[in-house]
């Protein structure tokens, strides 16, 4: 057992048995390390002044992505290479491509939050040579300018993508090599790690077997995988957490399977891993991915802690549990599975027994004569917590009667929930319009939704009610393929 991480900060290797288990990397950088050029704005991992790219070894490729420092714990850093804005200037002083294109088309006022865009921008430049606007304005999600405006910023994207330096000038192109082999090594270690200080311990397990063993020894443990929720009960609550294991790092949860069942998903595949198998698979949720937080929150944030928090917002649990998704978790017991619609069982409660975590969540596609949509309905297009969000799952027979039906909302309930009256009230009959305006009634058996500053929960039942009618506008007469995903504004 090792009681130290060993991470690359820029270009110099750590070592760190001296951290907390809520000890952030914004902290560590600014007050330990004293490199202030990553910012504190909100410390929830909404403004993007605080974004750093972090690279670690995915499927044999380095890959670097943007997060956000202000919730990423020290803990989850181990065998990843920490990337800061310091790092991107020559040692001449001459700027990085991308720094001199936010000069020259002045992307910057009073300059807060420039370091972060300067960053996420730096990270689209080194994944993608030529992005379009809309890819662009993706990568720029998780970042908030209050008084430049994103214009001259979208143009500084532009600019730089039509110049790219030599790899010998740009310092993550001319040391890939190195940093791999650095990182190949600190990875190859499968001890676990066990840091602590002050009497609060962090765990980094060698294997998901070794997961299974620290989560007996202490069961009141906090997992943490991408923290975008965890790090708020920091941040925000000021909760002291101890023990906390990271699992981030676990390549076993992080796979993905796709089979004539379904789409098998390691609960610690983070959204931005999802995506592109979602987007081919099942499209309706791959597109609904790009509406979950920025894209450092969607770099970090992972399909099991959605599941896990349990929370009545949470985006993905609603259309899981209208595909009829379960989930497979595993202690040193062994393993069980049950439906994502049984996990929660009431505010801030779920089906885990103690030593258990989610292992994998299987997802299956979609009949090919199934319709299926999901709507989000938030006060803004991007990185919104929803006011609800509504999936709906219908099949219909050979005379044009609902067979089967799988109607969930979050935003609605102390937990995600199923309409289960509605979904009574639709079976058997019609698909019509008459069908429909006689199931509204129905929502208030299944709901009764409370008042908070997102909604009140007038607006709550009545769009919940409209956003059934909508799902009947754009299905009845439709092709049987339906993959439709549009933004529902309030």
């Amino acid at each position: 057992m090792n009681s130290a991480i060993r991470f690359i900060l820029n270009a110099e290797e750590v070592s760190l048995s001296d951290f907390s288990p809520t000890e952030t990397l914004l902290d560590y950088l600014r007050l330990r390390r004293r490199m202030t050029g990553t910012k504190e704005g909100c410390a929830e991992g909404d403004c993007g002044a605080c974004t750093v790219l972090v690279g670690r070894l995915i499927d044999g490729r380095l890959v670097y992505e943007s997060i956000n420092a202000c919730i990423r714990f020290i803990g989850s850093l181990h065998a990843t290479h920490v990337v800061t804005v310091e790092h991107l200037a020559a040692k001449d002083g001459t700027l990085h491509p991308v720094q001199q294109a936010m000069v020259d088309c002045h992307g910057s006022q009073c300059g807060f939050c420039t370091p972060g865009f300067v960053m996420s921008l730096y990270g689209l430049w080194l994944s993608n040579a030529e992005p379009d606007r809309s890819e662009i304005e993706l990568a720029l999600q998780g970042n908030l300018c209050r008084c430049t405006g994103y214009e001259p910023i979208v143009k500084a994207a532009e600019l730089v993508s039509q110049t790219r330096p030599s790899a010998l000038f740009d310092p993550l192109e001319r040391d890939r090599a190195e940093i791999m082999a650095k990182l190949w090594t600190l990875k190859s270690s499968s001890e676990t790690i066990v840091v602590e200080k002050d009497g609060a311990r962090s765990i980094i397990p060698g294997s998901v077997e070794d997961l299974a063993v620290a989560l007996a020894e202490a069961p009141k443990a906090t997992i943490v995988a991408g923290a975008t929720d965890v790090g708020l009960w920091v941040t925000k609550q000021m909760r002291k957490l101890d023990p906390v294991i990271f699992i981030n790092h676990l390549t076993e949860l992080q796979q993905t399977e796709v089979d004539d069942a379904g789409i098998t998903f390691g609960a610690g595949v983070t959204y931005a891993q999802a995506f592109e198998t979602l987007l081919i698979e099942i499209p309706t949720l791959g597109d609904l991915i790009d509406r979950i937080g920025g894209a450092q929150v969607r770099n970090a944030g992972t399909l099991g802690g959605n599941i896990a928090n349990g929370s009545p917002i949470g985006d993905t649990p609603p259309p899981l549990i209208a595909l009829g998704a379960s989930v497979t978790l595993r202690s040193t017991e062994g393993t069980r599975t049950l439906p994502v619609e049984d996990f929660f069982i009431t505010y801030g409660k779920q089906d885990r027994r103690p030593g258990e975590f989610i292992e994998k969540i299987l997802v299956p596609k979609p009949h090919e004569d199934a319709f299926f949509s999901v709507y989000k309905i938030s006060k803004r297009r991007d990185e919104d917590i929803s006011a609800l969000c509504g999936a709906f799952y219908l099949m219909l027979d050979s005379e044009g009667r609902v067979g089967e039906t799988r109607i969930a909302f979050g935003g609605m309930a102390a937990t995600p929930k199923r309409a289960r009256a509605v979904e009574a009230m639709l079976l058997g009959q019609p698909w019509s319009w008459g069908t429909v305006r006689q199931a509204h009634d129905a929502f208030d058996e299944d709901y009764q939704p409370l008042t908070d500053w997102r909604a009140s929960a007038e607006y709550r039942s009545l769009t919940a009610k409209n956003l059934l009618t909508r799902f009947f506008l754009e299905t009845a007469g439709a092709p049987v393929h339906l993959h439709r995903f549009e933004t529902e504004e309030v």
